[in-house]
């Protein structure tokens, strides 16, 4: 399966703030949709790095409450990584996993298309297994 199938399933919405915003506007962002990642963009769309709750709860302990009204660009993570569209689910996980961050950008040729969690891979990692495993018990039935 690769991520073109997830972003078919779950749809292309990428949720986006100004990197001036501040950290309790993209808090009370993150809650308003339900999400726990958005990305920081220019007036250009172009990816600047990428704020999580992880991110936020990190910095607020680091830092204390006076965080809360600082930049977002104060606390994102600026190094984002990215996969393609075409990238097989189980090597999305792997790479996710390795790195050990739960949001995934999803470019193809330099445009951002998508963005997955990995909840979302998981979800369909184990919709695969199921369907994996129902063929195998066809083919057991079938021998009878």
């Amino acid at each position: 399966m690769k991520i073109a199938d997830i972003l078919a399933t779950k749809g292309r919405t990428v949720h986006s703030v100004l990197p001036f915003r501040t950290v309790t506007e993209v808090a009370r962002r993150l809650d308003d949709l339900g999400i726990g990642a958005v990305l920081v963009c220019d007036e250009h769309r172009t990816v600047r790095g990428i704020v999580s709750e992880r991110d936020i709860v990190r910095a607020v302990a680091r830092q204390g409450a006076a965080v809360l009204d600082r930049p977002v660009s104060e606390v994102m993570t600026s190094k984002v990584r990215t996969c393609g569209s075409q990238e097989t689910v189980a090597r999305a996980m792997a790479q996710m996993t390795a790195g050990r961050y739960r949001h995934l950008p999803v470019v193809d040729a330099g445009r951002l298309v998508g963005m997955v969690s990995i909840g979302d891979l998981v979800k369909h990692r184990l919709r695969e297994m199921e369907m994996e495993t129902g063929v195998l018990r066809d083919v057991v039935i079938a021998r009878s």
